[in-house]
């Protein structure tokens, strides 16, 4: 998808969402025709003209002004995440140069990361890249996805295990939320990253493969992931809550650190060590790494 369609359907799509009474406005009776507010009420709202903020609408946003956006964010309700999004796609509007970066990292750690992971022990760590694969856990990590290398492929990856994979739906008890939030993330970063192809390709993939990943990818909707809980079926140790802590690792751009610790005391904090406890037995790690298209030992079912 172009930036121009991007932008388009970006903001159309955030003017759909918000009402007139959400806004503020007083409505004088009549039909509306459409859901949400119009390109007028929106222009009035940001304090621009019906000509110029149907242009922006138009995918035109290059050059457009931090106070323009930022008019825009407020007249649309744009929540940190979206208005993120805006300014990514303005960026990604103008010149190349401008939105050259740091080299995103997609493959192999390096060591010092390994070891870092390592040494957590007491948790489930792991790193992923922009790409949503999994690039490098420590072992407890391995043990908690371990249904996501049942299969050959490598990387692991979150999202076709969620989209793709029958076994998703019992993995995450509330699975429509995982993969919302899946997808949101992936728009981010489509919106970060507008020219990184292995990110295009891995969502004509799912869009191609999945009606549940297609439907939720034309909603265009975003979010920051950076802390929060979840709620994990595991099978060999049932339900896990875990909280996570998600860090961007600055020296590594593209790479991304996140951290499941339990309550402790709490019963999932339980759960950990028994699943610590299976992953030394049944050699998850070894499974884990196995390289591309080997043969993975089948799984033992009883529980710790």
């Amino acid at each position: 998808m172009d930036n121009r369609t991007e932008i388009r359907e970006f903001l159309a799509s955030r003017r759909a969402k918000i009402t007139p009474e959400v806004a503020g406005l007083t409505l004088f009776g009549g039909r509306r025709r459409v859901p949400g507010l119009r390109r007028e009420e929106v222009a009035m709202l940001a304090g621009v003209s019906v000509d110029y903020y149907t242009k922006l609408e138009r995918g035109n946003l290059a050059g457009t002004s931090e106070s323009v956006l930022d008019a825009i964010a407020r007249a649309l309700n744009l929540d940190e995440a979206e208005r993120d999004h805006l300014y990514n796609l303005t960026r990604a509007s103008g010149p190349a140069s401008k939105t050259q970066r740091r080299p995103l990292q997609s493959g192999a750690v390096r060591p010092a990361l390994q070891f870092m992971l390592d040494s957590i022990t007491g948790a489930p760590a792991f790193i992923g890249n922009h790409h949503m694969d999994i690039v490098a856990a420590n072992q407890l990590a391995y043990a908690l996805y371990s249904e996501m290398y049942r299969g050959p492929a490598r990387p692991a990856n979150h999202s076709r295990f969620i989209f793709l994979d029958p076994k998703a739906r019992e993995f995450y008890p509330n699975w429509e939320l995982a993969a919302d939030t899946n997808v949101a993330i992936l728009r981010t970063q489509s919106g970060r990253n507008p020219l990184d192809k292995r990110l295009s390709d891995l969502v004509a993939e799912l869009s191609m493969r999945s009606e549940e990943f297609r439907s939720r990818w034309a909603a265009h909707n975003v979010r920051r992931h950076y802390a929060g809980t979840k709620v994990f079926r595991h099978p060999v140790v049932g339900q896990l809550e875990l909280s996570y802590e998600a860090m961007e690792l600055a020296e590594d751009p593209g790479f991304t650190l996140t951290v499941y610790p339990a309550i402790p005391g709490s019963p999932s904090d339980e759960r950990l060590r028994l699943l610590a406890s299976w992953a030394a037995t049944e050699r998850i790690q070894d499974i884990a790494r196995a390289p591309q298209g080997q043969a993975v030992p089948g799984r033992q079912e009883s529980r710790p």
